[in-house]
């Protein structure tokens, strides 16, 4: 039997799902761990003298720069992941982000090193966002290349999923921390380790990729030789308009995601006045409820199409979070779980579309890089700043609502690009390297099915 016809069956696709739903866990709940402990670090990183609301904006800051080194992570890891392999580049993803994840648990304050600590947490935030830069794109490649067809969707929705998964297991870990340690202890050295964790993560996540073969479809490039030299350069050349499509996607699912994510949780606590403690449950049963969501969202997008629910998830971020924030403005359990899991619904329809089309969009050879040019770019400048925007925004405006804006403003702007220019690429053969060839011409070809929501 070939190894195509052996990646085919449904055993291959069953542990192809777990080592990179594996891997993906491991990756985010590294990256998370840091946003759910943003008010210690920024309390021990930053000089005593500043106060409680510029020590957080100080670490959200910090949070943001990892994010700006996305697009370098792209850079590297996405033509690693076109020259060498997928595997490749996902082993190296994950391996980064366990060193720099760890390092930041062993790291000296600044009441230790002064200066010294806020440089070197900068550093290690700059690995891991080399890391993410290649991480969700490249797992995005992975799985879904190994996917049937008519099941992209659900398959991919793997990808969302356990990035929720990831943060709900670091959420519940930052309760249980809470829960088990004095305030004292917790900050004296509670906080590093679930860093520390990062250690034994990375090598079994390490251990799971490299032990992955490669996909049928890169298979298939190599043995076509159409492997290039310079998948960047091709991808500005040949695909520049589903980059620019990536970008609009990618800012909305981004954004949305590290709302959900990161963001809920320090806005309980820093603006509503909730405590940590309670703050952390509320996230976890939202995001336990997004997790849920999609498979059921990627189940959608393989029936309807993506183009239609990325849409209703992109319209649903201009109607909904005003409402929402509203309730969870109260601070009580129930209306900021409502809230969550309105927004959670909207969320999931852009997320898992939004991992499909970063396959779908691109051709085999420079697919690694094309996509992750536009993803990152979009996380980085856009989603990246979004909780130190929202906290900003907060602060400044005296208005708990007003985080809210940002999330409408960013649909606003993104939906009029995605509704006239963003084709329907469910059924698409991703095996072939038509765009390469012919440029845009993928993306023209479906304007017969652009037009239709």
């Amino acid at each position: 039997m070939s190894s195509a016809t052996a990646a085919s069956t449904p055993p291959s696709k069953f542990k192809v799902s777990i080592a990179v739903a594996i891997g993906n866990f491991m990756e985010w709940f590294d990256f998370a761990v840091y946003g759910f402990f943003a008010v210690i670090i920024g309390q021990l990183f930053f000089p005593a003298d500043t106060t409680p609301f510029v020590a957080i904006l100080s670490s959200l800051a910090v949070f943001a720069v990892g994010f700006f080194m996305r697009p370098l992570g792209g850079f590297i890891l996405g033509p690693i992941g076109d020259k060498y392999g997928r595997r490749t580049a996902l082993a190296i993803s994950v391996l980064a982000m366990g060193i720099a994840t760890t390092i930041i648990g062993l790291l000296p304050t600044y009441a230790t090193v002064g200066i010294l600590a806020p440089i070197l947490l900068v550093l290690c935030r700059c690995v891991q966002g080399l890391s993410a830069g290649g991480e969700w794109t490249g797992s995005a490649a992975y799985l879904v290349e190994s996917t049937p067809s008519a099941h992209r969707g659900k398959f991919g929705s793997i990808i969302s999923a356990t990035a929720a998964l990831a943060t709900i297991v670091g959420s519940l870990f930052a309760l249980f921390l809470n829960a088990v340690m004095s305030e004292e202890d917790l900050i004296s050295w509670g906080w590093r380790v679930p860093f520390l964790l990062a250690a034994p993560l990375a090598l079994i996540g390490l251990y799971i990729r490299m032990r992955l073969g490669e996909t049928p479809v890169y298979k298939n490039v190599e043995e076509s030789q159409a492997v290039q030299k310079s998948p960047i350069l091709s991808s500005f050349k040949n695909n520049l308009k589903p980059i620019l499509l990536t970008l609009a996607i990618a800012a909305v699912q981004g954004t949305g995601f590290y709302y959900l994510a990161t963001f809920i949780v320090n806005y309980l606590t820093t603006t509503i006045g909730v405590e940590r403690g309670p703050a952390l449950a509320m996230a976890a049963t939202g995001l336990g409820v997004y997790m849920f969501l999609c498979p059921l969202a990627g189940a959608l997008s393989d029936r309807f199409g993506r183009r239609r629910l990325n849409i209703i998830g992109t319209i649903g971020y201009i109607v909904l979070p005003i409402p929402m924030f509203f309730f969870m403005s109260s601070g009580q359990f129930a209306p900021v779980v409502i809230g969550m899991i309105v927004l959670a619904i909207t969320q999931s329809l852009v997320s898992v579309t939004t991992v499909v089309m970063l396959v779908e969009l691109f051709p085999a050879s420079n697919r690694s890089s094309a996509s992750a040019i536009g993803f990152n770019i979009a996380l980085a400048f856009i989603a990246g700043p979004a909780a130190y925007i929202g906290t900003w925004l907060a602060g400044a405006t005296g208005d708990p609502v007003s985080p809210a804006w940002y999330l409408v403003v960013l649909a606003l702007i993104a939906l009029p690009f995605i509704w006239k220019w963003l084709p329907e690429t469910a059924g698409r053969d991703i095996t072939l390297d038509t765009q390469a060839e012919h440029g845009e011409s993928t993306v023209q070809s479906d304007a017969t099915t652009t037009a239709r929501v």
